[in-house]
Parts: C-alpha cells; sequence; structure tokens
C-alpha cells in the first residue's frame, strides 16, 4: 500500500485520486495534510514568510515516514531540492495558461484585455496582477485567496469584475461557468508560473522501491520543459515573492523557454526567450539575459 500525502482543498484531492488511480486505487491510501498556506487566508502569498507554506508540512510527513509519496503542484514546490527527498515523477502537463474569468455584465471585447476600463480583478499572485497591469494599466487588483471554488464564488457573489486562475485547475475540477466569460490569456503577453500545469510525485531518498514504482508516471517533455522554467525561477531565488512567469516547450529534441520579470506595479517589464538542448543551462541564460537588462532593479 502507497500511502499519498496531499493538501485537503479539492484541486489536490483531484490531483491525489488522479495519481492514486495511475498507480492503482486497490494499491493507495491518500493521506490529507493541512498546510500554512492553507491555515492563513487573510493575506496574499508575497507576504507571507519563508517559501513552501503549501508543501512544507507534507514534506515533513513524508521525511517522518508516515506518508510514503506526496502529490504537489509543482508551480507550489521550492525550486531548492529538500535535503532527504527526491521528485520521483514529474507528470504529463495540462494546459498551463491562465483564464480571467469575467462577469458577463463588465466584459469589453474591444479591450485587450477584455474587461471595461475600470474593472476590479481579483488575484493574489504578484506574477499575474503585474502582468494584466502592464498590459491595462487602468484596471485595479483586488487580493483574492481561497480555493478555486472560494474564488469562483467571490465572483458570482459580484466583489470583482473578474479574477484570474489557471486552465489547469479549472479542467480538473470541471466547474460550471458558463454564467461567465472565460478569456485565455494569451502568452503573447502573459506567461504562466513556472510548473504551472504539472505534478510533483516525491519521495524519500533511500526508498527505491516507491521511486521505481513511480517512474512509470513520468513525462519526458514536461520534465525537460519545467525543468528549464524552475532554473529561471532558481536564479531570482522566491517563488511567489517575485513577479516572475515563464513558460517552455519541447519540439524536436529542443527546450524553447520564454520569462519574463516585473515591477510590482506593473509599470516595467522584461521579456525574452531563449533556445537550446541543456534544460537547466537554459533557464540560466535566459536569467543571465534579463538581469543584465536590469531585472534585479524591477524586484
Amino acid at each position: 500500500m502507497i500511502r499519498i500525502g496531499t493538501r485537503g482543498s479539492a484541486l489536490a484531492l483531484w490531483q491525489a485520486k488522479h495519481i492514486a488511480g495511475l498507480i492503482g486505487n486497490g494499491r493507495t491510501e491518500i493521506v490529507t495534510i493541512k498546510t500554512k498556506g492553507d491555515s492563513i487566508q487573510n493575506i496574499t502569498f508575497d507576504k507571507i514568510e519563508g517559501k513552501g507554506f503549501f508543501t512544507k508540512e507534507i514534506e515533513e510527513a513524508l521525511l517522518e515516514g508516515s506518508v510514503d509519496c506526496a502529490v504537489h503542484s509543482l508551480k507550489d514546490l521550492p525550486v531548492e531540492n529538500t535535503p532527504g527527498l527526491a521528485l520521483a515523477a514529474i507528470t504529463a502537463r495540462e494546459d498551463p495558461s491562465d483564464v480571467l474569468l469575467v462577469r458577463r455584465d463588465r466584459y469589453d471585447p474591444g479591450n485587450t484585455v477584455p474587461v471595461v476600463a475600470s474593472a476590479v480583478v481579483g488575484t493574489s499572485s504578484l506574477r499575474r496582477a503585474s502582468q494584466l497591469v502592464h498590459e491595462m494599466p487602468s484596471v485595479s487588483i483586488k487580493p483574492l485567496r481561497g480555493n478555486v471554488t472560494t474564488r469562483v464564488k467571490r465572483l458570482r457573489e459580484k466583489k470583482f469584475d473578474a479574477i484570474i486562475l489557471a486552465r489547469a485547475g479549472l479542467k480538473r475540477l470541471d466547474i460550471d461557468l458558463s454564467e461567465f466569460v472565460e478569456f485565455t490569456l494569451p502568452y503573447s503577453y502573459f506567461l504562466p508560473a513556472p510548473g504551472q500545469g504539472a505534478l510533483a510525485v516525491q519521495v524519500r531518498n533511500g526508498d527505491s522501491d516507491t521511486k521505481n514504482a513511480l517512474a512509470f508516471l513520468n513525462d519526458t517533455d514536461t520534465a525537460r520543459a519545467v525543468t528549464a522554467e524552475r532554473a529561471f525561477l532558481n536564479r531570482f531565488g522566491a517563488g511567489c515573492h517575485v513577479p516572475l512567469g515563464a513558460l517552455a516547450h519541447v519540439d524536436g529534441g529542443l527546450v524553447y523557454l520564454s520569462g519574463v520579470i516585473a515591477s510590482t506595479d506593473g509599470k516595467r517589464l522584461l521579456r525574452d526567450a531563449v533556445s537550446g538542448s541543456d534544460p537547466e543551462l537554459l533557464g540560466f541564460e535566459l536569467a543571465a539575459a534579463l538581469k543584465n537588462a536590469g531585472a534585479d532593479e524591477l524586484l
């Protein structure tokens, strides 16, 4: 029996059950664990001290041996490997794009970002807020925390004109959004979080039985792409504390990586792209290019 550690949100449970189904439901047990990020709901991500606030307690349970593996949204997992732990697999990626979910009475298809000029948009992500404001300075950003269902409820209650959510989470939860307009934010001006849409399966170092049993879950192209994205992130040092986006894809053996760094107010933004065969080296090269262009001055 493989015990799978996970957060208790609907999306996290979907992810854990998805992995359990691939392994074989009769061979698994799901253990829910509350994390710091789940407990603190009254402040935005960038104000929470430290890293791994959606993963730390799960990793501790894994290290203690109360679970045999952990399933994380890869974008939540710090880039520094936790001593004693290793990744057994990175799954095939779901659509990594972000979605602007808009109330129909506040939708304006005449704008590049299709909301009315004075729209109030909900997100607690510096990355999302800075890129959106850079593209449409007239919008106002209002903090929005909670799980996917809670965020959609806040929009339904008209506390926001629009909210931004990951496409992957919406697809996995299959929420009825027919009352809203769904607008996929284009990669041309809006890049996702490094690793968005992919799941990471984590095990203890030395537990070769579990690691080998889960190796079939790994998707090589996804792993190469997110390695480049996370190497880029690593050069800037902090996940949700930095307005940073990255997206890579693999084509013909080469990795193509785009990255963006913005000021927190969205007024300044730097973006570049690189390609090559070594994912980690690409991430470092792109970070160096943006640092040479003045990225550190934006942070």
